[in-house]
Formats: C-alpha cells, structure tokens, sequence
C-alpha cells in the first residue's frame, strides 16, 4: 500500500546531514531554582488602586488638553474668518459695494456733481453750447471737466 502523505515522492531521496548543523545540548534547569507554590494568592498583596499623585496629573493633563483644544477650535476659527474675509476683499476690488448675504447689484447712474467756478470755466470756453454734440464729444468734455476740477 503506497504512502498517502504528501511527501510519498521524496520517500526514496537520500539526504545528507551538513557538518555545520548539530544538535543542542538539552535544557538542564539548576537545582536551587524555587518553583511556583501552588497557592499564589499570598503573592498578590499589593492593592490595584490609583495613588493620588496619578489622580493630580490625570486632572491637571485634562485641563491642560481643554485648554489646548479651545486655542485649537481658536485659531481654526479665526483662520476661517480671515478667509471668508480676504474673499469679501477679493469680491469688492471687482464689484465695490458688493456683500454676499445681500442681493446681486443693481446699478445706479453717478452724477457729476461741478462746483461753480468749474461750471464757470466751461462756460467760458464754449464747451456747453446750445448745438447738438456726439456723445464722445460729451464724454470727452466731461473728463477735461473732471481734470480740470483737480
């Protein structure tokens, strides 16, 4: 009847012991080594409870990580601000006046407001004539208007 174990082909191979392999001594324990007693209850004298200066810095450490933790949720806070802000900034260099909780913008038409002398000026110069102009010509005459009031 053959070998049924998985190594039934290798039943026939010679092996070969290498010099540098050799067997342990075996494990000799001293004479005087005191062995466990059967009851070890006696061993455990010693009470399992927290001694107070465990309990002082356990408490000390907790107030210590809250602390922590209220300058983390801090800065966090102000970090989020700071960012909100800088896009509020961000927002108003495009459109000036503009709030994101408000509604979108509606646009206003600005006056030029020209004090008298100016006013004067351009009279005198002809620029406010009774004869139909182009509007370039208009806008034009309002930025030396404007230039001219600084």
């Amino acid at each position: 009847m053959p070998d049924p174990s998985q190594y039934a082909p290798t039943t026939g191979v010679p092996l070969i012991q290498s010099p540098s392999l050799r067997v342990q001594k075996p494990v000799t324990l001293p004479p005087d080594i005191h062995p466990l007693p059967e009851n070890i209850t006696a061993y455990f004298v010693y009470p399992f409870t927290l001694e107070p200066h465990v309990l002082d810095y356990e408490a000390s450490r907790q107030a210590n990580m809250k602390t922590q933790n209220a300058m983390r949720e801090a800065t966090l806070l102000s970090r989020e601000e700071d960012k909100a802000r800088r896009k509020r900034e961000a927002l108003r260099k495009v459109a000036p006046g503009f709030e994101p909780q408000s509604g979108p913008l509606v646009p206003t038409r600005a006056s030029v407001h020209l004090t008298g002398s100016s006013m004067g000026d351009i009279v005198e110069k002809g620029a406010l004539s009774d004869q139909r102009k182009s509007v370039m010509e208009d806008v034009v005459d309002q930025l030396a208007a404007l230039d001219a009031s600084r």
